[in-house]
């Protein structure tokens, strides 16, 4: 059994700040083929699905698609607050490079 993804503080915070469980969003991670180094993530708010893997802190969830679990078994999903700017970031051990935009991998 794979482990499934972590999700940091930090990305709860963030969460939590932009309302988005008041609002009955989930933040969306999701791997999909594509990008510059064969798959890509996508980053979204989004409504829960029932088959969806839910993962729960601050009154704020993370959703990760049956699909899309695999590719994340393991992986830190984090929100980064540098000078270049503010986004979710995921720290995945499954990619063997990615690209320096950051949201494309190959495994």
């Amino acid at each position: 059994m794979n482990l499934p993804p972590k999700v940091t503080e930090r990305a709860f915070d963030r969460l939590a700040e932009i309302g988005a469980g008041n609002e009955g969003k989930a933040l969306r991670v999701a791997v999909e083929g594509g990008g510059c180094s064969g798959f890509q993530y996508e980053i979204k708010l989004d409504d829960p699905a029932t088959e969806d893997l839910v993962i729960e802190g601050q009154g704020q969830r993370v959703v990760v698609d049956p699909v899309s679990l695999p590719f994340l078994a393991g992986a830190v999903i984090d929100f980064s607050d540098e000078l270049i700017g503010a986004r979710f970031v995921i720290d995945n051990p499954n990619a063997s490079s990615s690209c320096g935009c950051g949201t494309s991998f190959s495994i």
